[in-house]
């Protein structure tokens, strides 16, 4: 994969691109060409460069959570034993295998680690920590918080203008 680009690599066009494409990953390409002041061909082409450059990672659908069963999100803070390179890897490998985390930061302060789980209810939250988290080597404490109430959970980043660069410059440049 293509480390993305800095924003600073991006023009006014390109920028624009990406809110039109955050907003809505569906938009036919003349449509997304016409929203941006470009062509359809050089629209096309900035398209399949920022997918090149790795800046768009791919495309998904958004599923309501509760719509399919997944009711509860949770956020724990993992601190490990050990921080050995090796050590750290193996336990990243093992959560970002487990199928019910979603996320994974590692993060400054009083834990390595913020994950966010998401899972039918509290029993199964629990058998996921019993059965799958407590297991992992390395793992010392796990710091639990249950959302409440979800406002936004996957907002588009924030591409604002004034992150462009001087004409002429493009990604990967």
């Amino acid at each position: 994969m293509t480390v993305p680009a800095n924003t600073a690599n991006f023009d006014a066009i390109d920028l624009k691109i990406l809110r039109e494409l955050q907003a809505d990953a569906r938009l036919p390409n003349n449509v997304l060409a016409e929203r941006v002041g470009l062509s359809p061909s050089p629209c096309s082409r900035r398209v399949k460069l920022l997918e090149e450059t790795g800046a768009i990672e791919g495309y998904r659908t958004i599923v309501n959570r509760s719509a399919v069963g997944l009711g509860l999100t949770v956020f724990a803070g993992i601190r490990v034993g050990r921080h050995s390179a090796e050590g750290k890897e193996n336990f990243i490998k093992m959560l970002l295998a487990m199928p019910e985390v979603i996320a994974c930061h590692l993060v400054s302060g009083d834990i390595d680690f913020l994950i966010e789980v998401v899972v039918r209810d509290m029993a199964t939250y629990e058998a996921t920590v019993l059965n799958r988290l407590l297991s992992l080597p390395e793992l010392r404490d796990i710091r639990t918080s249950f959302a409440m109430r979800t406002y936004r959970s996957s907002g588009p980043l924030p591409l604002s203008p004034g992150n462009e660069q001087a004409p002429g410059r493009r990604p990967g440049a």
